[in-house]
């Protein structure tokens, strides 16, 4: 019973606070975004927002569970937790209900959840307990590469379903190995392989290879200092390249810039290494790498975009980056929320009075585009109050995360606060047209159950964590 007691006396406050307030705020949104005449029951349990009062009321009873068991149990059995939660996604593919062409739930009669949802705290409890004892150690490759597997698990089963917005969200959890000592060359690379591939979309491959191997060199000039060293580099590349440009032209008459290109600095690279050598240039290996794999990556985009990404996911896209029109298709989602929002102004139309809302203008807008109704009845300044709730939750949880005295405490915290800000970033972005829509809830406002008690059990696991956080975990 002390423990217990302790727990309560010492839980975050704040943290309790921002979480009560965003849930009541997200179930009158989602009232308003489905209000009508004829159900102005609150609690009309045929209607969402009377679906969404029982879960809010049982992700409340779920918090007070999550607090009450000992802070050791998520220690000890994290490996277990996370085991259950791969177990539930290699089910759901077999006896799930697919649903929008997704096999992501499972249903028990009017009942039905989505086990990924859920599965992210088990991989947050997975990572933090597996770099408990090891540190700042993720430069080493054995123990970079467990750690990925666990990340990377749950992400290709979850894309097997298919749930691409999900699997995004996994790879928040590289933001978490970032601050335990990930290389920033590697957190970095993962960062311009998405620059990248939207960049290579727009524009023509050969561009962007020239302004890639362009940018190499003056980051060469900036780790050595040397222009004879840039210009030895960039004549060296020249003969190569024209030579074989010359020989494809007269002779192969098939290998194409891109590959001529390619092949060129290739092969320019191999004749570069006795200066690498001889200089012990780290630096300078490490930029040409970055160019070699840049190179390669931006021309592997087109066959990834053609290939492999769903024909909904290359429409979205296209729409995003300008390169194609669909106002009436694919693009109506975003149209009408871009107008909802817009149409608010800076104080909104008024709580229930939202035009756009009422007549169901904006698909979805109980759910994935809820921010819409924030947007239309409460305006700017309310939208602005919305996003200023999530920063300091955010700015919270890394307070709570930086006071921690145990790495695993840590790491998990930084899990809760990477997969939040990802689910925040691309919803409001989605809303505003600004990332493509891959179905990704607003945390703790968007409707759905498994939704809420995903976040509110990944939020409270921290929050029992934090209340303990002066006792020793082992």
């Amino acid at each position: 019973m002390k423990r217990t007691v302790n727990a309560w006396a010492r839980i975050d406050k704040v943290t309790v606070f921002l979480f009560l307030v965003m849930i009541v705020l997200g179930w009158l949104n989602i009232y308003a975004a489905v209000y009508n005449e004829e159900h102005k029951a609150i609690l009309d349990l045929s209607q969402r927002y009377g679906k969404q009062f029982i879960w809010v009321v049982a992700a409340i009873v779920l918090a007070v569970f999550v607090v009450i068991i000992d802070n050791r149990f998520y220690f000890f059995f994290g490996y277990f937790i996370y085991g259950g939660a791969i177990l539930l996604l290699m089910l759901v593919l077999v006896l799930g209900k697919e649903i929008n062409g997704a096999k992501s739930w499972f249903e028990f009669g009017p009942v039905s959840f989505q086990p990924s949802e859920f599965a992210k705290a088990g991989t947050a409890l997975a990572l933090a307990r597996y770099l408990n004892p090891r540190g700042q150690e993720l430069t080493k490759l054995k123990i970079l590469l467990p750690a990925c597997v666990i990340i990377l698990l749950p992400a290709l089963l979850t894309a097997l379903q298919p749930d691409m917005g999900s699997v995004v969200i996994y790879f928040s959890f590289f933001i978490v190995m970032f601050r335990e000592g990930l290389s920033p060359y590697i957190f970095i690379s993962g960062l311009l392989m998405v620059l990248l591939f939207f960049i290579t979309l727009l524009f023509n491959n050969t561009y962007v290879t020239l302004v890639l191997i362009a940018v190499a060199f003056m980051l060469t000039w900036f780790a050595t200092r040397k222009w004879k060293v840039c210009f030895a580099g960039l004549a060296i590349l020249v003969f190569i390249t024209c030579s074989l440009y010359l020989l494809d032209h007269y002779l192969f008459k098939k290998l194409g810039e891109e590959i001529v290109i390619m092949a060129g600095v290739i092969l320019s690279g191999i004749l570069y290494a006795w200066y690498i050598y001889r200089q012990k240039s780290v630096p300078v290996l490490v930029i040409y790498l970055f160019l070699v794999g840049s190179i390669l990556f931006v021309n592997s985009v087109d066959y990834t975009f053609n290939n492999i990404l769903k024909p909904h996911h290359k429409e979205r896209i296209s729409i995003l980056l300008g390169l194609k029109s669909d106002p009436h298709g694919t693009g109506y989602n975003v149209n009408q929320s871009i107008i909802s929002i817009g149409s608010g102004g800076l104080t909104g139309k008024g709580y229930l009075q939202g035009t756009q809302t009422k007549f169901k203008f904006v698909p979805k807008q109980s759910s994935d585009f809820i921010f819409c109704t924030v947007g239309e009845e409460w305006g700017f300044l309310g939208s602005a109050v919305v996003v200023g709730l999530y920063v300091v939750l955010l700015l919270r949880l890394v307070f709570l995360a930086e006071r921690q005295r145990s790495s695993f405490s840590r790491v998990y915290g930084y899990g809760v606060v990477s997969v939040i800000l990802m689910h925040f970033f691309i919803n409001i972005g989605m809303s505003l047209g600004l990332l493509p829509v891959i179905g990704i809830p607003l945390p703790f406002f968007s409707y759905g159950g498994s939704s809420l008690w995903g976040f509110t059990i990944l939020l409270f696991i921290f929050l029992r964590l934090d209340a303990s956080r002066t006792e020793y975990l082992v």
